[in-house]
């Protein structure tokens, strides 16, 4: 769970998730990836992590980045599963069990939650909303990807998998996600997307001007990056190894 500036919903949405997690597994952890924050966050969630054996509080003095913070998080959790969801649970956390088991049940390497597909149910700012679909546009185009959407801060991780491309990823912050999927599914491995209802959590740490500009330019640099690949290591096709769920 990475956090930055939440101190006024930290602890609410890790009751909250516990409770949830409670109906799904006997077996859990939450990992609050606590990113340099100046607000009191650090303070609250170092409290819950020593109340919960079943918390963890990474802190950081210095702002990382979203990406470095929860590649950090990601290399201290024990279980065979990993995922991540944003603090504001913007998604329906009645989704959550339909993420872990994507991974758990139904074999799939990597799954995410989608606004973008025809059957999500999604209330955001009109503008954030034009942003999104330009930016997902954008990475569906020029990295040849086919998620809908890749930005969705709902997403769950085969261990074995993420750890192939965790250090590959190069991005340490907001489009880590998106580089990670792209990676993902050039690397053959299987992906799993779905819809979900989706509210917008009503404040952002996102500078929608100065981050679409950098997330822009990550989209050209990653282009470049898979394009320089020798034949043997480009990208690789995998028929069946992409879905995404429409029921």
């Amino acid at each position: 769970m990475p956090a930055y500036n939440e101190v006024a919903r930290i602890e609410k949405t890790v009751k909250q998730t516990a409770e949830t997690l409670r109906n799904i597994t006997s077996s859990f952890e939450i990992i609050i990836a606590e990113d340099g924050s100046s607000d009191g966050t650090d303070r609250v969630a170092e409290k819950l992590a020593l109340e919960h054996n079943w918390i963890s509080h990474l802190h950081s003095n210095s702002r990382q980045g979203r990406g470095r913070a929860l590649n950090r998080a990601f290399k201290s959790a024990s279980g065979d599963v990993l995922c991540y969801i944003d603090v504001d649970l913007a998604t329906d956390m009645n989704h959550l069990k339909e993420l872990i088991e994507s991974i758990s049940v139904e074999g799939y390497d990597f799954a995410t939650g989608s606004r973008m597909m025809p059957q999500s149910n999604v209330k955001r700012p009109l503008k954030r909303g034009i942003a999104s679909k330009g930016f997902n546009f954008l990475v569906h185009t020029v990295l040849n990807s086919k998620l809908y959407d890749h930005q969705c801060g709902f997403k769950a991780f085969k261990k074995a998998p993420l750890f192939e491309l965790i250090d590959v990823v190069e991005d340490e912050h907001w489009f880590w996600d998106t580089e990670l999927m792209v990676l993902a599914q050039a690397r053959g491995f299987k992906v799993k997307e779905f819809p979900v209802v989706w509210r917008h959590g009503g404040t952002t740490k996102v500078n929608l001007k100065k981050d679409i500009l950098e997330m822009g330019s990550q989209i050209f640099r990653l282009w470049w990056s898979l394009k320089r690949q020798p034949k043997e290591k480009a990208v690789k096709s995998c028929e069946g190894c992409f879905e995404q769920n429409r029921v």
